[in-house]
């Protein structure tokens, strides 16, 4: 993005965080003049930065999938690697529960080779990649499993909780189960 003056960088930043309220309370179908207002910005300063609902889509969820990224530099910082992995798995939980599908409606409004589809990916990856990695180098989670695989399950338990919501901890407890490393063969 190219560089901007201090006060577009603020009604950016404002129109950013009233979108993602507003998608996160009403679903990707928000009404952009909502969050004009709840910016405190008029119509086109949200079209001048955002041309369309997509772009502002685009830009919440990779504000969203690069906070999820440093959150597991941090957990990796702070706990050990099993903790850390499961600490940050959960918060990917808590995410996809409370977006309401965002995930879902920016991939299907964004091509599958779009540059901001492509680069969610890869930081979330990286991101689990490097938790996951550090516990299966302590030898605390299975060495079959690799970052998508672990994605796809969290995602999984999202989409099933939904329809009931009381079970998403205990899906995810019995994925994080099945993460461990078989009993040694004796």
């Amino acid at each position: 993005m190219p560089p901007m003056r201090a006060d577009a960088r603020r009604n950016y930043e404002r129109l950013v965080t009233a979108a993602r309220q507003a998608f996160t309370e009403d679903g990707a179908a928000a009404y952009l003049d909502d969050i004009a207002r709840r910016a405190n910005v008029g119509p086109g300063t949200l079209y001048r930065h955002f041309p369309t609902r997509e772009a502002l889509l685009a830009a919440v969820y990779r504000g969203d999938v690069d906070a999820m990224a440093d959150r597991a530099r941090d957990l990796a910082a702070e706990l050990p690697p099993a903790e850390a992995l499961h600490a940050w798995l959960r918060l990917q939980l808590d995410y996809i529960k409370a977006k309401k599908g965002l995930g879902s409606a920016v991939k299907a409004m964004l091509a599958d080779d779009s540059e901001t589809l492509a680069w969610c990916k890869d930081t979330m990856r990286g991101a689990l990649g490097g938790l996951l990695g550090s516990a299966q180098d302590a030898g605390l989670v299975r060495t079959d499993v690799d970052a998508t695989t672990v994605l796809r399950l969290v995602h999984g338990v999202g989409l099933a909780s939904e329809a009931a919501p009381e079970d998403a901890d205990r899906l995810l407890s019995i994925v994080l189960d099945g993460l461990r490393p078989p009993p040694a063969a004796g």
